[in-house]
């Protein structure tokens, strides 16, 4: 019975012992990991984006001249050769006191002038006359020799002369009456005294069918030669303009494909760049800092359908896919991190944490590729910490 006793508290001492120095013995780290295996990935380069119609005409005033309101509005549908507006011809200008009187001045002046014409082309008439019959009068004497022949060849010189003359003094009244018609039109014609527009006017047509865009000249008013009225496109046919760094601009090229999201459609559209700028801009970012920038114009591919809620300006996300491949043994980039030089994972292999040195292809968003160092079905840690050691024992949780 003693021997029994004994060999209970002999057990019970044991069992504690082992119980406290198991409560010692260095716990197994509860890690989370994921399983690396083959399949397709790709490399994408992502920014904002915005749509444009890619044919847009700024219709502008022709000449300068008198612009009616403008009864068309964003949005309205126009066709090609379609009347959108008619610009008629400037006003006369205002007439102040001194002005008017200046005007009146000068149709008095105009009218005097226009009785001096008169006067002397009635003188140079008489002038004629009497040139005409003296000419006549020595022709008829010549053949009795009363007049030299020097005396016959003055009168008809005379008689030249004095025509001349009167033509002269007639085209003088011919411009003294015109002079009267610009001075009587300059006070007649003012915006005050003005009772219509002049019957010239000139139409401004739609260059192509489509819609109004943006209208840059509303009221009505005098235009300048060249001022733009509005904008037409047809918003059927739509691009998509990106501005990328210069860095990222460099992997990208024409074919490229590219999906937009974030429109407010329900699926993502595909897109194919048509060209990557050759000129870079600088373009300073949200934090201050100067950065240079590419244009990069792509296609809508998708049917126009998933697509026909689009309009000119709307903002999507653009995702250029720079690189791709179909079956290739990849890492989730959760798992990667630096150690020295090279990139490292910590693999769980029979328990334990191991540091594993890996070499990396193609690195995108989701995945890593990798070209040496691990295996397709090795575990791996996701979002290791500090506080991990290499040959710690784990728990996969």
């Amino acid at each position: 019975m003693k021997n029994i006793r004994r060999l209970l508290l002999i057990v019970t001492a044991v069992l504690i012992v082992a119980a406290i120095a198991y409560a010692y013995l260095p716990q197994p780290v509860e890690v989370a990991v994921t399983t690396v295996s083959s399949g397709p990935m790709d490399v994408s380069v992502e920014e904002d984006g915005y749509t444009r119609v890619r044919e847009r005409y700024i219709v502008t005033a022709p000449v300068a001249a008198y612009a009616p309101r403008l009864l068309l509005h964003v949005g309205d549908s126009v066709k090609k050769d379609q009347v959108l507006t008619v610009l008629e011809p400037l006003p006369p200008g205002v007439l102040d006191v001194r002005s008017r009187a200046e005007a009146q001045a000068r149709v008095a002046q105009a009218r005097a002038a226009m009785r001096a014409a008169q006067t002397n082309a009635a003188a140079a008439q008489a002038s004629a006359d009497y040139a005409a019959r003296e000419r006549k009068r020595m022709q008829a004497l010549r053949p009795s020799g009363a007049v030299s022949q020097s005396q016959l060849e003055q009168a008809q010189a005379e008689a030249e002369r004095s025509a001349a003359v009167l033509a002269s003094a007639r085209s003088a009244i011919d411009v003294a009456r015109y002079d009267l018609q610009a001075a009587e039109t300059a006070l007649r014609y003012s915006v005050g005294q003005r009772t219509g527009h002049g019957s010239e006017r000139v139409d401004v047509v739609s260059p192509v069918d489509g819609a109004v865009l943006a209208v840059s000249h509303e009221d009505e008013g005098v235009v300048n030669s060249g001022q733009p009225l509005l904008t037409v496109g047809d918003p059927h046919f739509l691009e998509v303009v990106v501005d990328l760094l210069s860095s990222d601009a460099v992997r990208v090229h024409s074919g490229t494909t590219v999906w937009f999201s974030g429109w407010g459609g329900e699926h993502a559209l595909e897109g194919r760049v048509r060209i990557v700028e050759p000129v870079a801009f600088t373009k300073v970012s949200a934090l201050g800092v100067e950065e240079q920038r590419v244009l990069v114009i792509a296609d809508l591919v998708s049917p126009p359908p998933q697509w026909q809620r689009l309009g000119d300006g709307y903002r999507l996300d653009a995702r250029f896919i720079v690189w791709a491949a179909g079956n290739v043994l990849r890492v989730p980039v959760s798992a990667l991190f630096r150690s020295g030089e090279s990139w490292a994972v910590l693999v769980v292999r029979d328990g334990r944490i191991a540091l594993q040195r890996i070499e990396l292809g193609e690195r995108g968003e989701l995945y890593g590729q990798v070209l040496k160092g691990l295996q397709a079905g090795d575990k791996v840690i996701t979002y290791p910490d500090d506080t991990l050691r290499a040959g710690e024992r784990a728990r996969i949780v």
